[in-house]
């Protein structure tokens, strides 16, 4: 298993390669000498050179990209205050720092970053290219994605947007950089590429985080909350988390996960307004695969209901969770529960899968589950809820919203 840590700050970038080319040439006095051209390779192929912005057409490159959008990169800072218990036994108030990245996203004073960097923050500042530090309040946050929106006066600082692209169109070997604040130092571009797509994370409230973008782009502490580009320089992602080696050591690894960016254009009305909800069925739950063919289950595909909160709308529903306890090629797994095998008339091939069909809808919307029960298949009409706070899942598995 990974360790993931969840760093104060986290960030990737792709950028420039240098590539050198000899040529061999003669001097005057007839004697060869080797003369060494550097040119900065371009991010992106000369056919997606068209949208690139460059007046020429030709392809940018990652200094390109960092002239044009470092200034939209902002160093986070929050005041960190909680409670905390004396040796004691009486609860004591520690006061704290917490500094990350975050991103400009329109001229308006909106600035995009982890929801993680700000929690329970008393005051914010965030400090921009022109070396201005200027106060910000936090509109709105979402810990099941880890994300949280800020507001600056427009009027006092220099707001430099940018771009926001499509997280659906990238994809495995595609070019990314990072700007952010690793360590403290500020704007800070790091290259890469994209490793892999569809990770699953968990959010600071325990609650699952999917379509996540994987880079090797390197991610260090200070980098949370800073934008993950394409080749064209627009945010495909926040960068969230990394992969730690487990030695001790908080440094990148070459394993970096980004939030998409999509999951963040999704939610900013619900984030400007203060407010985001997200649909809540109230279950944990394992993928039917083939490492499960032996359990007989009767079916080859679905969920495998592990726990169910009996607060929960599921519970309230009926639903049913496991009961006994089986190993499963090194995993622990509650047999005998519920198997979810379609929502609303669409068949559930996984437990991502169901998440996600969820998390498209509003807390209040009823759905109707094919459930296979001992055998025999029923269906349960669930109202679902309003997601709590914190994900009352069971370790080692996954809560749906």
């Amino acid at each position: 298993m990974r360790a993931v840590a969840r760093s104060p700050f986290v960030a990737a970038l792709v950028g420039g390669v240098v590539v050198a080319i000899a040529f061999l040439a003669f001097d005057v006095g007839g004697g060869p000498s080797t003369t060494t051209v550097v040119q900065q390779a371009p991010v992106m192929s000369e056919t997606s050179a068209s949208s690139s912005g460059r007046s020429d057409g030709s392809a940018l490159t990652a200094h390109d990209i960092y002239v044009r959008d470092a200034p939209g990169v902002v160093f986070v800072r929050a005041r960190i205050s909680q409670s905390v218990q004396s040796p004691f036994g009486t609860q004591q108030t520690q006061q704290g720092e917490a500094t990350g990245s975050g991103f400009v996203i329109d001229a308006d004073g909106y600035v995009l970053t982890n929801y993680h960097v700000v929690e329970r923050a008393t005051k914010v500042t965030l400090g921009f290219d022109d070396n201005t530090t200027v106060p910000a309040r936090v509109t709105g946050t979402d810990p099941n994605n880890d994300l949280a929106l800020l507001k600056v006066d427009p009027a006092v600082a220099k707001l430099r947007p940018l771009e926001l692209g499509n997280s659906s169109m990238a994809e495995v070997g595609d070019p990314v950089l990072a700007i952010g604040n690793p360590f403290g130092l500020d704007r800070t571009l790091t290259t890469g590429v994209v490793s892999a797509l569809q990770r699953e994370i968990s959010a600071p409230n325990g609650f699952t985080i999917q379509h996540v973008i994987q880079t090797d782009a390197p991610i260090n502490p200070g980098n949370s909350g800073g934008p993950l580009l394409d080749a064209a320089g627009r945010v495909i992602g926040i960068n969230s988390q990394i992969a730690t080696s487990g030695n001790g050591s908080n440094g990148s690894v070459g394993i970096g996960f980004a939030v998409p960016i999509n999951t963040a254009k999704q939610l900013l009305a619900q984030l400007k307004a203060g407010d985001v909800s997200h649909a809540y069925l109230g279950i944990t739950g394992t993928t039917i695969d083939a490492s499960l063919a032996d359990m007989q289950l009767k079916v080859d595909r679905g969920v495998l209901v592990q726990t169910v909160n009996s607060d929960g709308p599921a519970g309230k529903a009926g639903l049913r969770g496991g009961t006994i306890q089986s190993e499963v090629n090194g995993v622990q797994l509650a047999l005998g529960g519920d198997v979810i095998e379609a929502i609303d008339g669409g068949a559930i091939d996984s437990m991502e899968q169901l998440s996600t069909d969820i998390g498209r809808r509003k807390p209040g919307d009823r759905v109707r589950l094919k459930v296979l029960r001992q055998g025999q298949e029923m269906t349960v009409t669930v109202t679902l809820g309003k997601a709590p706070k914190e994900a009352p899942a069971a370790s080692g598995q996954q809560s749906t919203p």
